[in-house]
C-alpha cells in the first residue's frame, strides 16, 4: 500500500517562510511526477508546483515565490514558501504517480493534507 505523508504547514505572518515535505512509502517500484496543489476555502484545488525529469511548472501566483524541490532517494518532495501572502492559505496536498511493481501502470496519488495559514 502507497501512502503520502505531507508535514510542515502551521500558522505564519506574511513575509515569513514555510517548508513543506511529503514523503511516500510503501510499494514503490518508481515514481514520477511529484507536485502540491492546495485548495481554500469555497476554491477548487489548484496546481501550486510540479516537478518531473527535465520540467518543473509553478502557477503563476508562486512563482518567484516557492521553489519545488525532490529527494529521489528518499522518495520526498518538498515545497519551499517563501515571502507567504495572506492569499496562500489554504490546504496543501502533495501528488505523485507512482508504479507501485515491475507490472503495474502510473496512478495517482494524494497526501491527506497540510494547513497553511498566512496571517497578521
Amino acid at each position: 500500500q502507497v501512502r503520502l505523508v505531507e508535514s510542515g504547514g502551521g500558522v505564519v505572518q506574511p513575509g515569513q517562510s514555510l517548508r513543506l515535505s511529503c514523503a511516500a512509502s510503501g510499494s514503490i517500484f518508481s515514481i514520477n511526477a511529484m507536485g502540491w496543489y492546495r485548495q481554500a476555502p469555497e476554491k477548487q484545488r489548484e496546481l501550486v508546483a510540479a516537478t518531473r525529469v527535465g520540467n518543473t511548472n509553478y502557477a503563476d501566483s508562486v512563482k518567484g515565490r516557492f521553489t519545488i524541490s525532490r529527494d529521489n532517494a528518499k522518495n520526498t518532495v518538498y515545497l519551499q514558501m517563501n515571502r507567504l501572502k495572506p492569499e496562500d492559505t489554504a490546504v496543501y496536498y502533495c501528488n505523485a504517480d507512482i508504479r507501485a511493481t515491475y507490472t503495474d501502470g502510473y496512478r495517482t496519488y494524494w497526501g491527506q493534507g497540510t494547513q497553511v495559514t498566512v496571517s497578521s
